[in-house]
């Protein structure tokens, strides 16, 4: 296709791959086109779960999340130039996204800064392209009780399970639905046998916000936690890993193009919100314009029915090549 790439090599993860398409000289900033190839499922899955075509469908591991996004990007450009509407475009398909993009957040951050926009191949939902989403924080809340036997010692033992059990209930009650903020303890561990009071115990915790103003509101909540029991010890690590993407001008400037030429294209277009994370909140909290869930249509993303609607696939391709080659 004419591809310039540059391949940011990674030693943790899989390497990162840049493609620049069109003019390498032009007056028009590039699009940037992001897109993953990770997904959550292990090697071997193929195996149990192979990929198939079924009343319309297209199942598989990965094949909604994303790697049908892929594939439109990659067909968008190559329907672009094939008619001669070239403009600068960059597809940046990076390998750790289902993990939180350790690596290649900085590298989609430097590429936003240099475009006029940002689209995002993740899954629709439902049919709807994404105009916001939430933030996404990970907290490890972790308690060192005193061990001691249960039978021989039971009262000089101080058990980090019972404390965590507290700590649990209090974090449960940061929950604010009026401010769309949620927190899910959803990992819990500790203790080594029945006949211990538990020296350790730990519980990894989920939490979502849709306003960037809010990751000091729920920081201030964890660090004002406190042991009920003062034998016990509490850490707590971890915070905010993606800033919200939050409904703003340029976002709602371009779901409007995209709306108009869906029309155009004969099918309509609506906008949604989603509680999950992409690499568009990164660029969407550095002031770029961006627009997500611009890729496949189908259900099941993680789940062992994932499968894309094959009939939307060629329309919605068809108006990402549009909105690539109209955005200013």
């Amino acid at each position: 296709m004419g591809g310039r790439v540059r391949r940011n090599k990674q030693k943790k993860f899989g390497d990162v791959v840049e493609l620049r398409f069109g003019p390498a000289r032009s007056g028009r900033k590039p699009i940037l086109l992001l897109g993953h190839m990770d997904t959550v499922w292990p090697i071997g899955t193929l195996k149990e779960m192979p990929w198939r075509e079924e009343k319309g469908k297209f199942f598989g591991p990965g094949v909604l999340d994303m790697k049908a996004g892929v594939v439109m990007a990659l067909a968008a450009v190559s329907t672009l130039k094939e008619l001669k509407l070239d403009r600068p475009v960059t597809l940046l398909l990076n390998s750790e996204e289902e993990v939180g993009s350790p690596v290649s957040r900085v590298i989609t951050e430097r590429l936003a800064q240099e475009s006029a926009a940002v689209f995002v191949l993740e899954p629709a939902q439902g049919l709807a392209y994404k105009t916001a989403r939430k933030g996404v924080g990970h907290y490890n809340v972790q308690v060192t009780g005193v061990g001691a036997h249960a039978g021989v010692d039971f009262e000089k033992g101080h058990s980090a399970i019972l404390e965590l059990a507290k700590q649990i209930q209090t974090i449960s009650g940061f929950v604010n639905f009026a401010r769309q903020l949620t927190v899910n303890c959803g990992v819990i561990g500790g203790g080594t046998r029945s006949n211990v009071v538990a020296s350790e115990a730990h519980t990894e915790v989920d939490v979502r916000i849709s306003k960037a103003r809010d990751e000091a509101y729920i920081q201030k909540l964890f660090d004002g936690l406190r042991v009920s029991d003062r034998h016990c010890k509490l850490t707590i690590t971890g915070g905010i890993n993606r800033p919200p993407m939050e409904r703003k001008a340029g976002t709602i400037a371009l779901f409007k193009q995209a709306r108009r030429l869906a029309a155009e294209l004969g099918f309509e277009l609506d906008e949604a919100a989603t509680g999950g994370g992409s690499d568009g909140n990164f660029t969407a909290a550095l002031g770029v314009p961006t627009l997500d869930g611009m890729g496949a249509v189908g259900e099941g993303a993680h789940a062992a029915h994932e499968s894309v609607v094959i009939e939307h696939l060629v329309p919605r391709t068809a108006l990402l090549a549009a909105m690539i080659a109209s955005v200013d």
